[in-house]
């Protein structure tokens, strides 16, 4: 029978050290008594261990790709300075804030303790590192170079979050204009307009057809406001449900958001830029590059680009060089193509592969500045023309009062 796996958690320690201080702090363990002798080897005399209990308001923060990414960093750069594996583990334990980014890295550790590579022991955790990352810790274990493996995805992990950053940005910028504008616009009907209509209601006449209008719009949304505010979620929740549950729905809407003006434009640079960032990083650690394009496929984020990824790695396998490949799928811009066939006849096809993503890295870079820049006069227009055209429409009949007098 197969001995019961204790699980890692987090103990909170009182104790004294050796000239008698009393010292307090918190360990990761799996049992009190290895804490007490761990604290022992320390120099600190232990008083009381205890499993720290979660709070209910503040259970730790979300492990995020970005503390991947710094844990990556973090153990490339102590095992290139020669520090064991294990030890850089504990180090990197020690120095990380988040709780579960901690419990995290205790659980390989313990993998890694047991005899386990650390491949091994990231594939048990498929929700944080994803097959290319094993790939290519695994690869760096049987060359002998982890640590520069490990410097390689470092790298590839963090301009990966900058790009995918960036692009976040880009989409929510405008999103972000359309709640305010809704937001205000709601606020105005519900508040504003109803104050006007009782004065309007002593003119004793007939109010301009746009006046009229408003005022129709503020009490539907009065009486209304529960059922289309229903709607709306429903209409989200069922754009997100659809979006989850079917590849079609996903698929059609990638090939969409390509031709939308700008944003289509930074997705499209982005997605060149992660095909390029991603094969670059996994012919660099020696994979086979019919084997690195099966990694690039699910990497670029675009149906587009994973289905002509997908035709360039037959063409490959068939014999045929990688840039005619990418011209062939009439997707890829003529300066990729281009710098990807001096890789190839130089011998230095995954500096030139670097060399591409750098450059639509820094594009789409610019492009969401000048979206950011763009946008902002886009929000007085759009404001203004909401809260201007209401303001309109309740002076209107002030406007006419004369007539009526």
């Amino acid at each position: 029978m197969a001995a019961k796996t204790l699980k890692t958690v987090t103990f909170a320690w009182e104790g004294k050290d050796r000239q008698g201080t009393l010292v307090k702090g918190e360990m990761n363990g799996q049992d009190p008594n290895l804490i007490r002798a761990q604290l022992r080897k320390q120099g600190i005399k232990p008083l009381k261990v205890r499993k720290k209990a979660a709070s209910l308001f503040a259970p730790g923060k979300k492990i995020t790709p970005m503390d991947i990414a710094t844990f990556t960093r973090q153990m490339a750069t102590m095992m290139k300075a020669g520090v064991p594996m294990l030890q850089s583990l504990d180090l990197v334990i020690e120095g990380s804030e988040n709780p579960r980014m901690r419990v995290l890295i205790e659980g390989i550790k313990q993998d890694v303790a047991a005899g386990n590579s650390l491949a091994f022991a990231l594939r048990k955790q498929p929700l944080y590192f994803d097959d290319l990352y094993c790939n290519l810790v695994e690869s760096g274990e049987q060359s002998g170079a982890l640590e520069t493996l490990l410097e390689r995805v470092a790298s590839y992990k963090e301009k990966s979050e900058t790009l995918k950053s960036k692009v976040k940005k880009a989409m929510v910028y405008p999103i972000a204009v359309m709640v305010v504008a809704v937001a205000v616009t709601a606020i105005l009907l519900i508040k504003v307009v109803p104050q006007f209509k009782e004065v309007f209601e002593g003119f004793g006449a007939e109010l301009p057809a746009f006046t009229m209008m408003v005022v129709h719009l503020s009490e539907g949304l009065q009486e209304d406001w529960f059922i289309i505010l229903l709607c709306l979620v429903g209409v989200g929740y069922g754009f997100s449900e659809t979006k989850k549950r079917s590849e079609k729905f996903r698929d059609m809407l990638d090939r969409f958001v390509l031709k939308i003006p700008v944003i289509g434009e930074i997705l499209y640079k982005s997605a060149v830029a992660r095909f390029a960032r991603t094969l670059s990083t996994t012919f660099a650690a020696g994979v086979p590059l019919t084997d690195a394009l099966d990694s690039v496929a699910g990497a670029t984020g675009n149906v587009v680009f994973r289905d002509a990824t997908q035709k360039i790695k037959a063409d490959v396998s068939s014999g045929t060089q990688l840039n005619f490949s990418m011209r062939s799928a009439n997707i890829f811009p003529p300066l990729a193509i281009q710098m990807t066939a001096i890789g190839e006849e130089s011998g230095s096809l995954d500096y030139m592969l670097d060399k591409v993503a750098g450059i639509y890295e820094e594009e789409v870079d610019n492009l969401v500045d000048s979206l950011t820049a763009l946008m902002e006069p886009m929000i007085m227009v759009v404001l203004g023309i909401l809260v201007g055209g209401l303001i309109i429409a309740m002076y209107l009949p002030i406007f006419q009062l004369g007539s009526v007098v």
